[in-house]
């Protein structure tokens, strides 16, 4: 194989280790951040912010990814959905995926310093998340928290990129954040979860077992009375909690889908319906103060 030919192919592994093709991800991490941004902002936090926060989430999100899959590159290969990872099928070396790893955390870096220093001092509590997050499987069934925690870390600086420092209803949003994780994470757990009890990997999935349906109910309820709060401490209008009243009618329904379809597929299906409802939830949000 000529030099062109190895580098295009690794380049296509790169794609798959940063999971370029399935930007679901980036979405779940953006809307949270999102729903802080506009709302500490009132409505439009101008063109800077926007792309700073925007191309800043994509670039964590994917470098969260390369950590998720440096530390999971020897479970990944004994797991259906993730035996065609790069390191887990040798197409990409540990210091390949390292080198990714440190290149996407100093473009996101970069972008952080057009930002205040209290900001900029969040962005490292950002990255420790995000490198602890793939190690917490191994010890708790609390995983998914965890990652509530590392994607809601940008609602978090949102907050601050505006403001200059934290309010009540940027920190309820970030804790609104972990209960939203919680749930469609839980649901992406229940397709690998038989893999998972072989190779000894742990999940709220796991965890809830047979009350895992009741148990997501309770946590988008929470979810949505942490939003509600969030809401009345920054003064939100009727058109906010309308939407998210809405949204948490739809959550519901996709627990009941789930449900009724308790499959490897409709666990999937009930995931990517939380991508939907969050992007449905800014737009609500965005209207409240438009209108």
């Amino acid at each position: 194989m000529n030099a062109s030919a190895q580098s295009v192919k690794k380049l296509a592994a790169v794609s798959d280790l940063i999971r370029l093709p399935k930007q679901y991800g980036t979405l779940l991490v953006l809307w949270p951040t999102l729903w802080s941004l506009f709302m500490a902002s009132n409505g439009w936090p101008g063109t800077k912010l926007l792309v700073i926060f925007v191309l800043g989430t994509f670039l964590m999100r994917s470098a969260g990814c390369v950590a998720n899959d440096i530390a999971d590159r020897n479970y990944d290969p004994h797991v259906e959905r993730t035996r065609m990872r790069p390191l887990a099928d040798g197409r990409l070396r540990v210091r390949d995926a390292l080198f990714v790893f440190f290149a996407l955390s100093a473009l996101a870096f970069g972008l952080v310093l057009f930002l205040n220093p209290f900001t900029i001092a969040l962005s490292f509590v950002g990255v420790l998340l995000a490198v602890v997050y793939p190690l917490v499987k191994r010890v708790s069934h609390l995983p998914q928290v965890f990652l509530g925690m590392a994607f809601g870390w940008g609602a978090v600086m949102a907050w601050a990129g505006v403001t200059g420092g934290l309010a009540p209803a940027g920190l309820l949003i970030f804790v609104a954040n972990i209960f939203y994780s919680a749930a469609y994470d839980t649901m992406y757990a229940l397709m690998d979860i038989d893999d998972d009890l072989k190779i000894g990997v742990k999940s709220t999935a796991i965890l809830f077992g047979k009350k895992v349906y009741p148990a997501l109910i309770a946590i988008y309820v929470v979810m949505a009375a942490l939003l509600a709060a969030a809401g009345a401490a920054k003064g939100m209008g009727g058109i906010y909690y309308a939407g998210l009243f809405l949204s948490l009618v739809l959550f519901l329904l996709t627990v009941r889908g789930l449900r009724k379809n308790p499959t490897a597929g409709g666990a999937y299906r009930a995931f990517m319906d939380n991508v939907v409802i969050g992007g449905m939830l800014l737009a609500f949000v965005i209207l409240d103060f438009a209108l």
